[in-house]
């Protein structure tokens, strides 16, 4: 579901002719990226003081500020695409880099 969130809104925010509304595909955008950060969460107690946990919860604010001003959607779009790229083919040691809080004990 997620990926075919991000195809939908790649395709509307540039461009082309919408299949669904841009609240449609980034809603569930949203809503389905949610549902991941939840799950990680879930799994990794201290998730979101990884970078990876930042920088999703980072894209989702940026989907939400596509919402907010679809003037700025290609902008943030992009922005989300290279940050997924770099996160996606980053080493582990980069992306579970601890960010914010030191770990206790």
């Amino acid at each position: 579901m997620h990926m075919v969130a991000v195809v939908l809104l790649g395709v509307t925010v540039l461009g082309a002719p919408p299949p669904v509304p841009l609240s449609v595909s980034g809603g569930g955008l949203l809503a389905s990226g949610g549902a991941m950060l939840a799950l990680e969460m879930w799994k990794t107690r201290d998730y979101l003081y990884q970078l990876a946990g930042a920088g999703m919860v980072a894209k989702l604010g940026f989907v939400a500020g596509m919402l907010i001003d679809p003037a700025r959607a290609e902008t943030a779009f992009w922005a989300i695409v290279l940050w997924s790229v770099v996160f996606a083919h980053a080493p582990a040691w980069f992306r579970h880099r601890r960010v914010g809080i030191p770990r206790r004990g």
